[in-house]
């Protein structure tokens, strides 16, 4: 219907037509929603519960003091340190980085004592490219110590074909310097920390729950969803071997003086002041456990510390029927169907749900008549 509006114009009579509304008989009809078919599949399902980690780097290193002395100079945060770079310098002369799990605790001479860290500095030397005519074993002999004055020559030192202590230091791997526990102009006492580090292999760092703990291993398959939004595979590496408790108080004072309220864990608050109230918040306590968790491939979009999601199985049933979600019809609480589609011929089947894999959108079915290799409707995805 148009409406039709008198308006006054400069002393005229004119006419204006008014937007023609909209016009309802009743309610609007649904649109038809358009379906699909998708199979009845036999295989297994996990299902997977997503914890929020951060990407970082696996590992946690303390890089040592080598010696008595003056530190003067440290490689900026964030530098990786790889075998036969300078961790640091003191009194002008740098620590190099050599890979081992065993610290030094002596110098490194013709006629010294067999032993494992001989071998160790050998594979080094080796790995750099100096071990020619050198048979790495626990021996120290003519041709470790020229293999010494190869990479002494190198790296433009004094040439001794020794190695006392406080020339090199061994790291289970390259260091990613993460913070510094000194500063240049500041004194390094032996075994001291002079600076952290991690590796440099991109990993999540997480905390769960000591709940959660009850089904996670070390070397679980897990899925990790990057800030780019791809996803990779990955394992669980390592499980923190100490819990740590957090608590939230929230503790507010209400009065008409001076009233300051006080909350602890339990979520009790006490008042003190002229007249005043205190009413505190609940306390919340939860102890958790740093888990660490190694990316397969590469990690593209990696940011430092950004937030990640973490698929962790929580259970897994072999050789069962699943069905896409989306085919699931909820008739009742806890109750659902699916319409089974045979050509033109639909008919409804009731099943029984068990595990659901959210990340990959599978659910568990069982039901009579049901079978593999069925087609059952779904939604179709460009609806």
């Amino acid at each position: 219907m148009t409406g039709v509006a008198l308006v006054g114009l400069a002393g005229a009579t004119g006419l204006v037509v008014a937007e023609q509304l909209p016009h309802h008989d009743g309610p609007p009809v649904p649109a038809s929603v358009s379906t699909s078919t998708a199979e009845v599949t036999r295989r297994t399902i996990s299902e997977r519960q997503f914890v929020t980690g951060a990407l970082g780097y696996s590992g946690s290193y303390v890089v040592p003091g080598s010696g008595p002395g003056t530190l003067t100079w440290l490689p900026p945060i964030g530098t990786v340190v790889n075998r036969g770079d300078a961790l640091y310098e003191v009194d002008g002369r740098r620590v190099t980085l050599f890979y081992g799990a065993r610290p030094v605790w002596r110098d490194f001479t013709p006629g010294m004592s067999d032993g494992a860290d001989v071998e160790q500095l050998e594979r080094n030397l080796r790995d750099l490219g100096f071990g020619q005519g050198l048979t790495v074993d626990q021996k120290f002999t003519s041709a470790t110590s020229n293999a010494i004055r190869r990479w002494q020559q190198a790296v433009h030192v004094t040439v001794t074909g020794s190695i006392p202590m406080g020339m090199i230091a061994f790291m289970p791997g390259a260091v990613r310097v993460s913070g510094h526990e000194l500063e240049p102009g500041t004194r390094v006492e032996p075994g001291g920390p002079v600076e952290y580090g991690t590796s440099n292999e991109p990993a999540v760092n997480l905390n769960a729950s000591t709940r959660q703990l009850g089904w996670i291993t070390v070397n679980d398959a897990v899925v990790v969803t990057l800030p780019d939004g791809k996803t990779r595979n990955g394992k669980v590496s390592a499980i923190g071997a100490t819990a740590t408790s957090t608590g939230n108080t929230n503790g507010n004072g209400n009065g008409n003086g001076n009233g300051n309220g006080n909350g602890n864990g339990n979520g009790n608050g006490n008042g003190n002041g002229n007249g005043g109230s205190g009413n505190a918040g609940n306390g919340q306590n939860q102890t958790t456990v740093a888990v660490t968790v190694r990316i397969e491939g590469e990690a593209t979009g990696f940011v430092d510390q950004a937030a990640v999601q973490v698929w962790l199985i929580r259970a897994t049933h072999p050789n069962v029927l699943t069905v896409p979600i989306a085919a699931l019809n909820c008739v009742s609480d806890g109750e659902y169907e699916l319409m089974l589609v045979d050509g033109t011929t639909r008919r409804r089947v009731a099943v029984r749900t068990g595990l659901f894999d959210e990340l990959a959108g599978t659910a568990e079915v069982s039901g009579d008549g049901l079978a593999e290799g069925q087609k059952v409707q779904v939604p179709r995805e460009d609806a």
